[in-house]
């Protein structure tokens, strides 16, 4: 607001500012009131916060996710985006251990790394 010198502008300024102040007041009362009808229907109806979410279009499933993912640096779509990548090495110590080589490697591969036997870990 710009303030004046003329009294009566001013007043009119305070008024409008309260009742900006007042209708704001209103409006989220409004808004915390329908929330509040909105969460007692959906405990009702058995639903969990989570098939609320998905209600108001705020939950994308993981196979949606994947497939808009994206360079940021060119904005084309990753050419490897929600592809699986075959294991390029095994824990000799449990087998049912793997890395592809990309990422953080595991401990077990920093270990091996750090012995210098990564290459016997190598999947033929």
């Amino acid at each position: 607001m710009t303030k004046t010198s003329n009294p009566q502008i001013q007043k009119l300024e305070k008024q409008l500012a309260a009742l900006k102040k007042k209708e704001a007041a209103k409006q989220a009362s409004g808004q915390k009131r329908a929330l509040d009808r909105i969460l007692k229907i959906a405990k009702d109806a058995g639903m969990d916060a989570a098939a609320l979410v998905a209600a108001l279009g705020g939950a994308r499933s993981k196979a949606k996710t994947a497939s808009k993912t994206t360079r940021k640096t060119t904005g084309k779509k990753s050419a490897t985006a929600g592809t699986k990548v075959a294991p390029k090495y095994r824990n000799p110590a449990d087998a049912s251990q793997t890395w592809t080589g990309r990422g953080k490697s595991p401990l077990w591969v920093a270990e091996l790394k750090k012995a210098g036997k990564l290459d016997a870990a190598l999947i033929k």
